[in-house]
């Protein structure tokens, strides 16, 4: 990418980057934000711009505003990309997670099938787990982490997914690896360290949870979601002196399931 290229996503990316997510962004199925009218202006302008003509830049563009959560407009410039230079699984890729961000499930797996024999089949493998996960699938949302985990297996936000999943399937002596996995190669991650506490309560290890979420420095109300969701899921291990009974907060709606999987 030249200098001037560089220049204009850089531009972009402070255009972008002022869209604010919604509380909601780290939970499963959670909507997508939808950018203002100047956002979107100046992520056109840069698209129409003569530096940005050459596919490998025009890719680093729509990969850019999808990072900035503009999975809407990330789909026309998908459209103007794939006409200019035709398909390819880096742009199936990116229309399948667009479909999936904005509400479309059906058409998304439908592109996620069509990578799975391509290089982008962990990416393809995890967005159908993600699909099965927003569905309450956790028995599939596993599988297909799994078999993303076989292709990249030091994947961090990877295998927090592939905990978490394995935990609300209730299958928590499997969970055990990859959660721990997950914890030392992305030790200061919020989501992770959300699996890590929901796993410690559900066997039992509250003084263990509470240090990670005193490290994490949850909220309130995110503890008392994590307490609840250990809480529904293994009912056999009690919670006694935990946050949730020591201040009887009211769940948020927002932070039903804080230790959500990821949404790339």
């Amino acid at each position: 990418m030249n200098t001037t290229a560089s220049t204009r996503l850089s531009s972009l990316g402070r255009a972008c980057g002022s869209l604010l997510l919604g509380a909601g962004a780290l939970a499963l199925g959670a909507c997508a934000s939808l950018p203002d009218a100047a956002q979107l202006e100046a992520a056109q302008a840069a698209a129409r711009e003569p530096t940005l003509d050459n596919r490998p830049t025009y890719l680093s563009l729509v990969r850019q505003m999808q990072g900035n959560g503009m999975w809407f407009a990330s789909l026309a410039h998908i459209d103007a990309l794939e006409q200019r230079w035709g398909v390819s699984s880096e742009t199936r890729l990116l229309r399948a997670d667009a479909l999936r961000q904005t509400g479309q499930p059906a058409p998304s797996a439908a592109l996620y099938d069509k990578l799975l024999d391509t290089p982008e089949r962990a990416a393809a493998y995890r967005g159908l787990g993600l699909l099965a996960g927003a569905s309450d699938d956790y028995t599939r949302a596993a599988e297909m982490f799994e078999r993303a985990r076989q292709v990249l297996p030091a994947d961090g936000l990877l295998l927090s997914d592939l905990g978490y999943a394995l935990l609300r399937a209730q299958r928590f002596d499997a969970a055990r690896l990859p959660v721990q996995q997950a914890a030392q190669l992305l030790p200061t991650h919020p989501r992770v360290r959300s699996n890590l506490a929901l796993y410690l309560l559900t066997q039992g290890q509250t003084e263990q949870a509470r240090q990670v979420m005193d490290e994490a420095r949850f909220s309130g109300a995110t503890r008392q979601a994590i307490e609840q969701l250990a809480q529904e899921l293994a009912p056999h291990r009690p919670l006694a002196g935990t946050l949730a009974v020591q201040t009887g907060l009211r769940l948020s709606p927002m932070l039903a399931t804080p230790p959500a999987l990821a949404t790339p």
